[in-house]
């Protein structure tokens, strides 16, 4: 009986208490878990959005080893992983969260990116995790510099701090890291020389340091990295040319150098590279010399980028061509005469850029047979007319051929493709645009600008995925076209024959930024109800009718409202000081549409008139640049106090009004005003002293009104001397126009609501040192289109200064 009673007490102890004390986590660990637990909760209560479903598993008395986002040892059931990515979606976390997580010393993995952290690494933590292997904490916003405790991991291998703001030097006690397979310190703010000791971690098969500041030399000592597959240095300020010691990596798949500093040729020992797969070079401007051939004998090269260098074609030279290219970039790259023949082997490629070249003929049949997805041929001298089979193919995806010779009409076969990108710009295409066009479902952009087309153009879908368009400087006729889906964020129709009455339905279209319509026929009223996305607005050179809406202050991002040379009348409404983005000084780019591609993307420049001649506005800084233009209208009425809150405006032009009254003492509120013209209207009284405060002006024209009094004086209105600013105001005095004011004139301030004119300034003045323009969210877009700009008018230098002090004071 005793026996038995003991038997059955073992057993119980066996089969209940011991797993009970045994097969459960460290009761330290999980509270540290259960702390970061905390921290987070509290931090994401009031600031950030988060996805903690993971964490619910997290409960206080329970095994930690079967929670979620957490793995153990099987055997020490200790914690040894830890994924705690992603659990924070917006906002901000302090990166002191961390410090609960970096007790746990058993742990190999630890990922804690894409989590909104910011704040220094906590390096003191790294002190006990001597057993990591891998460390993840991409993805977030730390700051400061690498700590250097953080070189004590003798164990690790993995190591990814891309995508923060981690700035300083990279330390060669980096060498400390052995056995490091992978160094990803991308996309940060790290600067000074790669240190040579990391030639001493010859473990590393991934080393990615691009879109950092790093400059000097490539080290020598990455001859040492035998092992290394992929070298990803792109997007620095490395200088010098590129080691022939980087020739010895026979393990490299993946070389890109891209967009720095490099000089000298492509090293010969590159030949040796036989796993070579990506060679990026292009955008360096210093790399010379010819293209050697044997680089289309690497075999299993697929990607060969070296656009954008000084880099020269052998025209004489011949190409055996054994790799088989998926990507080919020689985009001004010398190449000339017909479309080399060579690439007719070149059976896979999906993307070929041969732009900014000499190439001259026609465009290939057997090119357009090559069924390639991206074809870019922008500014060369190809003629001719498009082969119908171009088009004839569902491959196709963006083409580009701006800045050619290409005559002739647009194949109707247009409509049998699923093209995405379609830029045909600055060419000499003639007749109407084949209907089939709105048949391409998957239009996203579509450039026709600048050629000879005509006709009404065609009617697409409120389905349609058109989200740009700009067929400016055209002969087209009719109604504007005002048939597009929601998606639509540019359209650009200027310099064209349209006509009839300005469409109602651009009111639903809620996410359209930029408007440009300038120099048509069209006729009838701005109708209320625009999209308030609208950041341009442009329909200057028209026969627009009717008074400015009252909502115009609904337009909250507008920049650019440009109604010059229309029929408007009445009076200047006061809501448009209420206008958000003429308000607010930008801070960021803010246009926010993009295409996700690998190449830029260009589009027309805004156009505005500078004293009778149109200049370009440059569409990649529009968000530095607010501009209202209101010239050359039948306006009157009062200038409104309200302009003056206008604090960001750079440009305001009311002449060739009708304008009276007063100039309100406000305008001294437009602190980034650099041209005012308030000229040929019928203000009235004495210019503000307010106006002194103007420190940016260097373009004022107030001619032709009644104003009145002396001219106020400042450095900055001192030097706005010409006679012509201040011409047919017979009551004016002041050096700047060489009148002397006696003690007798009219020294009053005007009163509070007061008016302004001005002369018909030089807008080109305007912008001298101040590019601006419309970014259009398209993945990546480059400049074109600039016009000539000829010098502004050269100043009167003062003269008798001291004098006309001497006679104001003493005047009778």
């Amino acid at each position: 009986m005793q026996k038995s009673c003991l038997l059955s007490c073992f057993l119980f102890f066996f089969f209940f208490l011991i797993p009970q004390l045994s097969f459960s986590c460290p009761p330290d660990q999980r509270q540290s878990l259960l702390e970061f637990k905390n921290l987070l909760t509290q931090a994401i209560k009031n600031h950030s959005t988060a996805d903690l479903g993971g964490l619910k598993t997290w409960r206080p008395n329970s095994d930690c080893c079967k929670w979620q986002l957490v793995r153990c040892n099987t055997r020490s059931l200790q914690v040894i992983e830890l994924n705690l990515n992603s659990l924070v979606l917006s906002g901000s976390v302090s990166s002191s969260l961390l410090r609960p997580v970096m007790r746990i010393n058993s742990l190999a993995t630890l990922d804690v990116s894409s989590n909104y952290m910011q704040g220094e690494i906590p390096g003191d933590g790294f002190a006990n995790l001597t057993r990591l292997i891998s460390l993840d904490m991409s993805r977030n916003s730390f700051n400061g510099s690498i700590p250097p405790r953080l070189f004590s991991l003798k164990t690790l291998e993995r190591l990814d701090l891309s995508m923060n703001v981690i700035g300083g030097t990279l330390s060669g006690e980096i060498k400390e890291l052995k056995n490091l397979h992978e160094l990803v310190l991308e996309e940060n703010l790290i600067e000074g020389e790669i240190p040579p000791e990391i030639g001493s971690l010859t473990e590393l098969r991934k080393l990615s340091l691009k879109n950092n500041k790093f400059s000097g030399p490539i080290p020598l000592s990455l001859s040492k990295l035998t092992n290394l597959e992929v070298l990803d240095l792109q997007s620095n300020s490395i200088s010098f040319g590129i080691p022939e010691g980087i020739g010895s990596l026979v393990n490299l798949s993946t070389l890109s150098l891209s967009r720095n500093n490099l000089s000298g040729g492509i090293p010969s020992s590159f030949q040796k590279l036989a796993n070579l797969k990506t060679l990026e070079l292009e955008n360096n401007h210093g790399l010379s010399g010819e293209i050697p051939t044997w680089l289309f004998s690497l075999e299993k090269l697929k990607i060969l980028r070296l656009g954008g260098n000084k880099l020269q074609w052998n025209k004489n030279g011949s190409v055996s061509a054994l790799s088989k290219l998926t990507h080919l970039s020689l985009r001004s790259c010398g190449l000339e005469g017909n479309i080399p023949d060579w690439l007719k082997n070149q059976t896979s490629l999906l993307f070929l850029d041969l732009s900014m070249n000499r190439l001259e003929g026609s465009f290939p049949k057997w090119l357009a047979d090559l069924k390639i997805g991206t074809i870019i041929m922008s500014d060369n001298r190809l003629s001719g007319s498009l082969p119908p089979s171009l088009f004839q193919t569902f491959n196709l995806s963006v083409l580009s051929l701006s800045r050619n010779n290409f005559s002739g009409q647009i194949p109707d076969t247009i409509g049998e493709t699923a093209v995405m990108i379609l830029m045909l710009s600055e060419n000499n295409f003639s007749g109407p645009v084949p209907k089939s066009i709105t048949m391409v479902y998957r239009l996203l952009l579509l450039d026709l600008s600048k050629n000879k087309l005509s006709g009404e153009f065609p009617r697409f879908s409120p389905l349609s995925l058109l989200a740009v368009l700009d067929i400016s400087s055209n002969e087209f006729s009719g109604d504007v076209p005002a048939s597009f889906g929601v998606t639509t964020i540019m359209l650009s129709m200027s310099q064209n024959n349209f006509s009839g009455e300005f469409p109602q339905d651009f009111k639903n279209l809620p996410f359209l930024m930029h408007l440009d319509l300038h120099d048509n026929r069209i006729s009838g009223g701005i109708p209320s109800g625009l999209s308030p996305s609208l950041e341009v607005l442009s329909l200057r050179n028209n026969s627009i009718k009717g008074s400015i809406p009252e909502d115009i202050s609904n337009l909250t991002s507008l920049k650019v409202l440009d109604l010059s040379d229309n029929e408007l009348d009445g009076s200047l409404p006061s809501s448009l000081g209420n206008l958000p983005g003429m308000i607010v000084s930008p801070t960021s780019n803010s246009s926010s549409f993009s295409f996700v591609l690998s190449f830029s993307i260009e589009i027309q420049d805004l156009a505005v008139n500078w004293k009778n001649s149109k200049q370009g506005l440059s569409n990649r800084n529009l968000y530095l640049y607010t501009l209202l233009d209101l010239s050359k209208n039948k306006l009157q009425g009062e200038l409104p106090a309200s302009l003056g809150n206008l604090r960001s405006l750079k440009l305001l032009n009311l002449s060739y009004n009708d304008i009276s009254g007063l100039i309100p003492k406000s305008f001294g509120g437009l602190e980034k005003i650099e041209v005012l013209d308030l000229s040929h209207n019928n203000l009235s009284g004495e210019i503000p002293k307010t106006l002194s405060n103007l420190g940016e002006l260097n373009t004022l024209g107030l001619s032709n009104n009644k104003l009145t009094g002396p001219i106020p004086e400042s450095p900055q209105l001192d030097r706005l001397n010409d006679p012509n600013i201040y011409a047919n105001n017979s009551k004016l005095c002041g050096m700047q126009i060489q009148v002397p004011c006696f003690n007798n004139a009219t020294l009053t301030e005007p009163a509070e609501e007061e008016e302004e004119d001005e002369s018909f300034f030089s807008w080109k003045a305007a912008l001298i040192g101040c590019p601006c323009g419309f970014l259009v969210a398209v993945s990546v877009m480059y400049l074109v289109g600039y016009f000539s700009r000829p010098p502004p008018p050269p100043r009167r230098s003062l003269k008798n200064r001291e004098g006309f002090k001497k006679m104001k004071t003493s005047s009778p």
